[in-house]
């Protein structure tokens, strides 16, 4: 209850407002540990399309989760995705932001919460039609430049409205869902946290690593294996 009171007020008040000392926890990408990039790039030009979602599978040390990326109504968002996934920067990469009734973060860091270095960010498509629901996955980004997502992303474990809403002139932009593994979403943001250095002290970084081992395509045949909710 404490942290949802937290998250509204924070989005009426915006950052400038708040108070010396304030936690600022409502914010997916927006902590200390995140490397601002020294100018926005323009978005690069989505592939062509060639038809529906793209289904990737999310191999984690707790388990995988599946996704379903929704390149039509964020091509933007999904070919930076992929880009990442296909070039293997993720493998080896720590959900190093659990908060269990906000999201699981994850992306950036090694498990020596070591910072990677990423391509330039992209253009923010908050405004694609699709919401911050439970089990969504978006981009993370700094709070104050809308257009600073790079390779972070999280999944939504709460129906964060907020995020929908332009507080610093944006909201956050969806890309996917999850539609298997949701198990697997939900046993990260039950682990044991610990106070995250390198996220403001909050007590928010999985005493137990959890690494992304691999993040892969899949194929048509395990496409139709699939059992999308």
């Amino acid at each position: 209850m404490k942290l949802t009171m937290l998250l509204g007020a924070l989005v009426l008040t915006g950052l400038s407002a708040l108070a010396p000392g304030a936690r600022a926890q409502d914010k997916p990408g927006d902590k200390p540990g995140e490397k601002p990039a020294d100018k926005p790039a323009e978005a690069p030009a989505p592939k062509p399309q060639e038809g529906g979602p793209v289904y990737v599978q999310l191999k984690t040390t707790d388990g995988n989760i599946t996704l379903e990326l929704n390149r039509e109504k964020a091509p933007v968002s999904v070919e930076n995705f992929l880009h990442y996934a296909d070039k293997g920067f993720y493998n080896g990469t720590i959900f190093h932001r659990v908060l269990p009734t906000f999201m699981i973060q994850g992306g950036g860091f090694t498990p020596e919460m070591t910072l990677k270095d990423t391509d330039p960010p992209i253009k923010n498509e908050w405004e694609n039609g699709l919401k911050n629901d439970v089990g969504t996955i978006a981009m993370a980004r700094l709070r104050g430049r809308p257009d600073s997502a790079s390779s972070q992303f999280f999944i939504n474990v709460n129906r964060n409205t907020n995020l929908d809403k332009p507080a610093d002139g944006a909201g956050y932009a969806v890309f996917g869902r999850v539609v298997d593994g949701m198990d697997v979403v939900n046993r990260i943001k039950n682990g044991e946290t610990k106070e995250n250095a390198k996220m403001g002290n909050e007590k928010s970084l999985p005493v137990s690593p959890v690494k992304i081992e691999q993040v892969k395509r899949l194929t048509p045949d395990e496409v139709k294996a699939l059992k999308p909710k």
